[in-house]
């Protein structure tokens, strides 16, 4: 979807006189080579995949290898999110859910390294192509819903099932809720992906300006004060990703309304 608007948007310029294109950023090209990106082609998302990779290895693993009384700094890091997500898990989901820390502790760090990643000038922002959240997403849709059937069996389908409201209202609210549940993988991953690629595309427009002398003063606070925002946003996008897994965990675990 990024690489089509890219391509329009780079046809359309050519007759306003741009020099830059703002879609740009968010094209996938062959790392070697000029050809089609076939299914096994690597690619620039290939390549910041595995430094995102990479950079959680090194932060997960040699950063706490030596586990001193006194942390370093990598150690603290490291330490810090480990304690973060544990404590979210523990508490929206419960003891319960705790058995499931590894996998929702790898669903955020892979996310926030590859927003913090995508923001180092030149580099590739994986988060910012739907094609890649709506794997993420459709993991844990598929994950919780099975698990939520393994558990509690026909019972999981109390979830749809507003036992609270009055008697005639259940079924519509029931339909809603079903409508709502499926909805779910697409709304995890546009989330996301259409916060970051927004971020990185307004971040590219005024850098386009800033080299325009009228402008680029402006131009170039601007830019500061929206990489400022960016950072947070990379860590929030991350955080509401892993905290909406934790609630529809939550619902697989106790299904009941």
């Amino acid at each position: 979807m990024a690489t089509e608007a890219a391509h329009g948007a780079e046809t359309a310029d050519h007759g306003t006189g741009l020099v830059f294109h703002p879609m740009d950023q968010f094209m996938v090209k062959p790392l070697f080579g000029d050809g089609p990106v076939g299914w096994f082609t690597i690619t620039n998302v290939t390549l910041w995949m595995a430094i995102c990779v990479l950079a959680i290895s090194a932060l997960m693993v040699l950063g706490t290898s030596r586990r001193a009384i006194i942390p370093s700094r990598s150690q603290s890091v490291a330490e810090l999110a480990y304690g973060f997500i544990y404590k979210m898990v523990e508490d929206v989901t419960g003891k319960d859910g705790l058995k499931y820390f590894p996998y929702i502790m790898t669903l955020f760090m892979f996310i926030v390294f590859s927003n913090f990643l995508g923001l180092i000038p030149m580099s590739f922002t994986t988060t910012s192509h739907i094609a890649v959240t709506f794997v993420l997403a459709i993991l844990v849709f598929v994950g919780i819903t099975v698990l939520g059937f393994v558990k509690h069996g026909a019972h999981f389908l109390g979830l749809f099932w507003v036992t609270s409201a009055p008697l005639a209202l259940r079924p519509i609210l029931a339909v809603i809720e079903v409508v709502s549940y499926f909805v779910r993988p697409v709304s995890h991953s546009i989330r996301l992906a259409g916060n970051i690629m927004a971020g990185h595309a307004v971040l590219k427009v005024f850098a386009g300006f800033a080299a325009i002398a009228a402008v680029s003063p402006i131009s170039v606070v601007a830019i500061t004060a929206i990489y400022g925002l960016e950072v947070l946003v990379a860590f929030v996008q991350a955080y509401v990703f892993t905290i909406l897994t934790c609630v529809y965990l939550k619902d697989a675990l106790h299904p009941a309304h």
